[in-house]
């Protein structure tokens, strides 16, 4: 899928208590609801990384999804970069830990 003026993309950061309470199924299900393309992965203890393209309306929606995260968790630092879109997504995956 080409990017389109009206898609941006997301990289977000995520620190807190992140690990082994479902953020991931639960940034999964939040992209896919959402209609954004990705993924989302653990980086080592306490650290959460997922990148998403798509509408910026949809994307914003996302990241507050992302930084209040599933109700066991604790996001403690949600850092937001947006960035242009490279098309390259066509879904949202969870992808194994970097």
């Amino acid at each position: 899928m080409m990017p389109t003026a009206a898609t941006v993309r997301v990289h977000i950061s995520v620190h807190g208590r992140v690990q082994g309470v479902g953020f991931r199924a639960y940034v999964q299900m939040a992209a896919v609801k959402l209609g954004v393309t990705g993924w989302v992965r653990n980086v080592g203890w306490n650290e959460v990384e997922c990148v998403g393209e798509g509408a910026k309306p949809q994307l914003e929606q996302f990241v507050e999804a992302v930084k209040r995260g599933p109700s066991v968790s604790r996001v403690d630092e949600a850092k937001v970069e947006w960035e242009t879109s490279t098309g390259e997504f066509r879904s949202f995956e969870m992808r194994s830990s970097r």
